[in-house]
C-alpha cells in the first residue's frame, strides 16, 4: 500500500482529535447528572446549577481549560427524542404579510385571491406563489399589483411606483415577505434567549416561512407556545360606559329570539365575586326576577342573556366555553346594526380568566375607531419590565416614547373627565382595565391585573425583544417527557452495545484473525463517527442511534467485499500478498465497494434534503458513517494485514470450520426465474388489492392530526378511551391503541386541527384531560398530566401535532424523496456499467422490493401487536432500504460486468451471468445476515418509538437481497438484446 506512513499519520491525528473532542460531551454530561442530583426534580434549581457554571473552569487540560459554556457548544447535542423537550415549527403568516404591506386593501379581487391562494395551495407550494397564481386568475388582466387598491400605497410608495409591471412588483413583494421572516426569526430568537433553556435551536426552514423551534429540557407546554406564536400585539382601548350603547343588548337580545329557536329553556348561573355588584343594575334587573325565584327559572331570557351572569365591574360575563357562541352573535351584521350612531365602530373582547372567576371571563365593549386601530399601540414602548403594583401583585412596568408619552396622556386625560375606563389589551384578551383621575404625562405607566409571575416574566420578554411582524402559527409540534427521553437513550445503548458485540462476533466466527483486523476498524469507525458529530455539531436522535448500529453492518460490508475477493484469490493459487493487493485493487474488490457505497450515499443525501427533524438526523449519521466505515475498513484493517504479510504470518481470512461455506455453489437462478416472476407478480397482485382495500395507517405526519402517547397508573382499555374521547363533549373522533405495555396508549385525533392559536392547543389538552382522569387510579391534576417534569411517570410522555398544510409538505417531499432517489441511482448505474439493461434490472429489483414492503405494511398493520404507521420514519426507511438493495445488485451487476469481460470465462450468456452469482454469493448472504442480525437486535431492544421503522427496514432487507438474486439479474439477461449475448458468447468462446 503507497503512502502508508501518511494514511498511518492520517488515522492517528484523527483519532486524537476526536477523542480530544468527545471530552468535552463526557465533561458536559457528568455536570448535569451533578445539576439534576443537586436539583432533586426541581427544573428551574437545575437550570440555576447550570447557569452559575457558565463562566466558570470545568476543565483543565494543561494545555488549555474551558468554562461550561465552552464545552456545552462543543458537546454532541442530543435530539428532543433522546433529551426530552419541545419542538415546534412556526409558520408565519404570508397572508398577513401580504395585507399588512397593501395596507389592510379592501379590495374584493385582492383578497378573493387571498382566500384562493389558501383553498388551492399545494403541498410544498410557498404561499406567496399560490398568491400570485390566484391573483392572476381574480384578476384577469383588469387589476395590477402595482394599483393603489393593491400595493402602491403609502407603506410602499418608497419602493413600488403604478407603472410597474407586475414581474416587478412580485421581485419586491418577494424581497419583503423575505424581510418579515428574517425579523420573525429574530424576535424569536431574542424570546428564546431570554427565556433560559440550555442549548435551543432555533433555525428557518428554506424560503418557505417557516421557522423550526427546539428546546431541550423545556417543560412547560402552554407557556411556550404562547411565547413563541404570540404576537405581543399591545393595545391601549378606551371603553364605551353602559349608558353610550343605550338599549343595544336588549334589541340585539330581542333580534336573536327571533333567528335563534331555543326548545328548552337553561336557568342562569350566577358567581360570586370580591366586587359587589349594584342589585338594581340594569344587568341584574335583565338577567333575574329578583321577586319570584320560580318565575325566573322558566323565564326565556333569550339567546343573549340566557348564558350571561352579572360580571364584577357591573357588565355582562360569560362561561369560556360559550364565548364562542356570544362572539358569533356579536359579528352579525344584522346585530351590529343595532348599536347607536355614537358607538358604531365599537370592539367587543373578552378578558382574561384568573384564579378568582375560574373558567367565567367578562365582556369588555371598547371604542372603536373608522380603521380598526387602536388609539395607542405597544409599539410606543421602548422598555418593559416585570414589577409589583401597590397592592404586591405582578405587574409590568413600562416607558413609551415621546410620541407615546403624549397620546397616553391624552388617553388618560379623556377617561379622567368621562369616568369610564382604559383597557389594556395584549394579543386580543383584555388584562386590566383602569380608571385615572387625571391625565398621566411622562409616558412612564405601569401594567396590572390577573398576571401571575410567569406572565409578567414573559410579557417584560416579548416587549423588550419586539412583536412579530404577522401572525405566528405553530404548525407542527413535538413533546418528548425527559422520563422517555432517557428509556430511549438506554434502549439505544443496549441495542447498540448487542449489535456491535454480535457482529464482532461473526466476523471473528467466519473470518478468524481477519475478522480482528476488521473489528479494530469497526471500534475505531465508531470513534471517527462520534467525533465527527460532535466536531460539526451534529444532532444525534433515536434514529439517528438507529444509524449507528446499521453503521456497524455496513463498516464490516466493505470489509466482508474485500475478505471474499481475498479468499478467491487465493484459491485460485496467487501468494497471500498477491491475493490481497489483487483484492485491494480496482480490478478487485474496490470498483465493487465504490459502486455500492455511491448508491447508499445518495439516497442518503437524498434523505437528507427532503427528511426532517429526527429523520435528518438519521440521514446525517447513515452518511458518516458510509465516508468513516470506508476510511477504516480500507485503510486501517490493511494495516495489521500488510504487517501479517510483512512478518510471514498465515492469512486465510477464514476459520477451519467456515472456510468452505458457500464455495463450490452452482444453483441455476436463472432456470427458475419464471417461478419467481410469478411469485413477484403474485405479491404485488395482493399488494395493489390491499392498497385498494385495506389502505395503510397514515401516520399524522401525512394526514395531519394530534397524537399523545398516555401513561396510566393502571390498565386500561384502548377500546374504552376510543368510546370515551369519540363523544361530541369531547373529540367526536378519536383512536387509541395500545402502544408497548397494557398501560399506555397512543392516542390520535385530527380535533380542531384545522385551527391554529394557543387557547386551541391548550382547549385540547384540557378536553383530553377531562376526558382521560377518570381512566387514572389516584387523581391528577392538570399540571401534572401535561407538563413533562423530571421523572414522570404518567400522564403524557410525548405529544405531536402535525397541521394539514405541513403534512401535505411533507407527503409531498416524500414522493418526490423516494422517486429521486431510485431515479438518481438508475442514472448513477447508466454511467457506472454504460448499458441501460442495468438500470433496468435494478429499477425492477427496487420498485419490487418498494411494494413488497407496503404490501406487507397494508395488509398487517390491523394485527401486529406494533404500530405499522406510514409516516416520515417509514419513509427513511424505504430509502434506506433501497440503497441497500441497490447495494446488494450492484455487488452481482459488478461481477457480471467482470465476468463478461474476461474471455477465459467460457460459457453461454446465461451460464456466465449464474456464475457471477454463484461467487458472489458468499457476499451477499453474509453481508445479508450482518444486517438483518444488527436489525433484529434493534427490532427487539430499540424501543417501541423505532420498532415500525426497524421493522420495514428488516423487511427491505430480506426482500432486497431475495430481489438481486431473483429479480435484478433476470430482468437484465431478458432486456439484453439477442445481438449484444451472440457478440459475448462468440468472444467468450472463440
Amino acid at each position: 500500500m503507497q503512502n502508508k506512513g501518511l494514511i498511518k499519520f492520517f488515522a492517528i491525528i484523527f483519532t486524537i482529535a476526536c477523542i480530544y473532542q468527545l471530552s468535552f460531551t463526557f465533561v458536559a454530561n457528568g455536570i448535569v447528572k451533578d445539576a439534576k442530583e443537586f436539583a432533586k426534580g426541581d427544573s428551574q434549581k437545575e437550570l440555576n446549577y447550570l447557569k452559575s457554571l457558565k463562566k466558570k473552569e470545568v476543565l483543565n487540560l494543561g494545555f488549555a481549560s474551558f468554562t461550561y459554556e465552552e464545552i456545552e457548544k462543543q458537546q454532541i447535542n442530543k435530539g428532543l427524542d433522546l433529551e426530552g423537550g419541545i419542538n415546534v415549527t412556526v409558520e408565519v403568516s404570508v397572508k398577513d404579510v401580504l395585507k399588512t404591506l397593501s395596507n389592510n386593501s379592501k379590495d374584493p379581487i385582492f383578497n378573493r385571491a387571498l382566500t384562493r391562494a389558501t383553498e388551492e395551495r399545494e403541498g410544498n407550494q410557498d404561499y406567496l406563489d399560490a398568491f400570485f397564481e390566484a391573483f392572476n386568475k381574480e384578476s384577469k388582466g383588469i387589476l395590477k399589483l402595482a394599483s393603489p387598491e393593491v400595493f402602491y400605497n403609502r407603506n410602499l410608495s418608497d419602493e413600488i411606483q403604478s407603472n410597474m409591471s407586475d414581474d416587478q412588483v412580485k421581485v419586491i413583494l418577494k424581497r419583503k415577505v423575505a424581510e418579515s421572516i428574517e425579523s420573525a426569526y429574530k424576535v424569536l430568537t431574542k424570546r428564546i434567549d431570554k427565556f433560559g433553556v440550555a442549548q435551543p435551536n432555533i433555525q428557518k426552514i428554506g424560503e418557505t416561512g417557516r421557522i423550526l423551534v427546539e428546546l431541550p429540557g423545556a417543560k412547560d407546554l402552554d407557556r411556550i407556545e404562547k411565547l413563541i406564536s404570540g404576537t405581543a400585539q399591545l393595545e391601549f382601548w378606551e371603553t364605551l360606559r353602559p349608558e353610550e350603547l343605550g338599549n343595544f343588548f336588549t334589541a340585539a337580545n330581542e333580534a336573536l329570539r327571533v333567528t335563534e329557536k331555543k326548545a328548552v329553556t337553561k336557568k342562569v348561573a350566577t358567581v360570586d365575586t370580591t366586587k359587589a355588584v349594584d342589585s338594581k343594575s340594569k344587568v341584574n334587573d335583565l338577567l333575574a326576577d329578583k321577586k319570584d325565584p320560580a318565575k325566573k327559572d322558566a323565564k326565556d331570557l333569550g339567546p343573549l342573556f340566557e348564558k350571561a351572569i352579572a360580571g364584577p365591574s357591573g357588565l355582562y360575563a360569560y362561561n369560556v366555553k360559550d364565548t364562542a357562541k356570544i362572539n358569533s352573535y356579536l359579528k352579525r351584521s344584522e346585530i351590529k346594526a343595532l348599536l347607536p350612531a355614537t358607538a358604531s365602530y365599537a370592539k367587543f373582547a373578552w378578558g382574561k380568566t384568573n384564579e378568582k372567576l375560574g373558567d367565567i371571563v367578562e365582556l369588555y365593549i371598547l371604542k372603536g375607531t373608522s380603521d380598526g386601530i387602536a388609539p395607542l399601540l405597544g409599539g410606543a414602548v421602548t422598555d418593559a419590565s416585570a414589577d409589583f403594583d401597590q397592592f404586591g401583585k405582578p405587574a409590568v412596568s413600562m416607558q413609551m416614547n415621546p410620541v407615546g408619552s403624549r397620546k397616553w396622556e391624552q388617553l388618560t386625560g379623556d377617561i379622567a373627565k368621562k369616568g369610564n375606563q382604559v383597557c389594556i389589551v395584549l394579543d386580543n384578551i383584555v388584562y386590566s382595565a383602569a380608571t385615572a383621575k387625571a391625565a398621566i404625562s411622562g409616558g412612564q405607566t405601569q401594567i396590572s391585573g390577573s398576571f401571575t409571575l410567569e406572565e409578567t416574566a414573559d410579557l417584560e420578554n416579548v416587549l423588550r425583544a419586539g412583536k412579530l411582524p404577522a401572525k405566528a402559527e405553530i404548525v407542527q409540534k413535538a413533546v418528548v417527557g425527559p422520563s422517555l427521553g432517557q428509556e430511549a437513550i438506554d434502549n439505544g445503548i443496549l441495542s447498540s452495545l448487542i449489535g456491535l458485540l454480535l457482529v464482532s462476533f461473526w466476523m471473528v466466527f467466519y473470518y478468524g484473525r481477519a475478522g480482528w483486523y476488521a473489528n479494530v476498524a469497526l471500534l475505531l469507525n465508531l470513534v471517527l463517527l462520534f467525533g465527527a458529530m460532535a466536531n460539526f455539531g451534529f444532532v444525534l436522535t433515536l434514529p439517528g442511534i438507529a444509524g449507528i448500529v446499521l453503521t456497524m453492518g455496513t463498516a464490516v460490508d466493505a470489509n466482508i467485499i474485500i475478505y471474499e475477493r481475498a479468499k478467491e484469490e487465493l484459491r485460485a493459487g496467487l501468494s497471500l500478498e498477491e491475493s490481497v493487493k489483487n483484492a485491494f485493487g480496482w480490478k478487485g474488490a474496490m470498483r465493487s465497494i465504490i459502486d455500492a457505497n455511491v448508491t447508499h450515499v445518495l439516497t442518503g443525501a437524498i434523505l437528507y434534503i427532503f427528511g426532517e427533524g429526527m429523520i435528518r438526523g438519521f440521514a446525517i449519521t447513515l452518511l458518516i458513517g458510509i465516508l468513516t466505515s470506508l476510511f477504516t475498513s480500507i485503510f486501517i484493517a490493511r494495516f495489521f494485514i500488510d504487517a501479517d504479510i510483512a512478518k510471514g504470518r498465515s492469512l486465510q481470512f477464514s476459520t477451519n470450520i467456515t472456510k468452505n461455506w458457500f464455495t463450490g455453489f452452482n444453483f441455476d437462478f436463472l432456470r427458475i426465474k419464471k417461478f419467481t416472476y410469478i411469485f413477484s407478480l403474485t405479491v404485488c397482485v395482493i399488494s395493489f388489492v390491499s392498497f385498494y382495500v385495506n389502505g395503510f395507517d397514515q401516520g399524522i405526519d401525512f394526514v395531519g392530526g394530534r397524537t399523545f402517547q398516555v401513561q396510566f397508573d393502571q390498565k386500561v382499555s384502548s377500546e374504552e378511551v376510543s368510546n370515551a374521547l369519540s363523544t361530541a363533549e369531547y373529540f367526536e373522533k378519536a383512536e387509541a391503541k395500545t402502544f408497548g405495555n397494557d398501560k399506555q396508549l397512543k392516542i390520535t385525533t385530527k380535533y380542531m386541527i384545522d385551527k391554529q392559536g394557543v387557547e386551541v392547543d391548550k382547549a385540547v389538552n384540557v378536553k383530553l384531560y377531562n376526558g382521560l382522569k377518570k381512566f387514572f387510579a389516584k387523581e391528577i391534576t392538570y399540571k401534572q398530566f401535561t407538563n413533562t417534569e423530571e421523572g414522570k411517570k404518567i400522564g403524557v410522555l410525548q405529544a405531536m401535532k402535525v397541521g394539514p398544510s405541513i403534512a401535505d409538505d411533507i407527503k409531498t417531499n416524500a414522493y418526490w424523496a423516494v422517486l429521486g432517489a431510485m431515479l438518481l441511482v438508475c442514472l448513477y448505474l447508466v454511467i457506472s456499467f454504460r448499458k441501460y439493461q442495468y438500470s433496468l434490472g435494478a429499477i425492477a429489483a427496487v420498485a419490487h422490493d418498494v411494494i413488497f414492503v407496503l404490501g406487507i405494511y397494508s395488509l398487517l398493520y390491523k394485527y401486529m401487536p406494533f404500530h405499522m404507521e406510514i409516516d416520515q420514519h417509514f419513509i427513511a426507511a424505504i430509502l434506506t432500504v433501497i440503497g441497500y438493495s441497490m447495494n446488494d445488485t450492484v455487488i452481482v451487476f459488478d461481477r457480471v460486468r467482470e465476468f463478461l469481460g474476461i474471455r477465459s470465462h467460457h460459457g453461454n450468456f446465461n451460464q456466465i451471468v449464474n456464475d457471477s452469482i454463484n461467487t458472489t454469493l458468499s457476499r451477499t448472504l453474509n453481508t445479508s445476515l450482518t444486517m438483518i442480525l444488527v436489525l433484529s437486535i434493534m427490532f427487539v431492544f430499540g424501543g417501541d418509538s423505532i420498532r415500525g421503522f426497524i421493522f420495514a427496514m428488516l423487511i427491505g432487507i430480506i426482500v432486497g437481497t431475495y430481489s438481486s438474486l431473483f429479480i435484478a439479474t433476470p430482468v437484465l439477461v431478458d432486456t439484453m438484446t439477442k445481438y449484444d449475448k451472440t457478440i459475448v458468447e462468440q468472444e467468450h468462446n472463440s
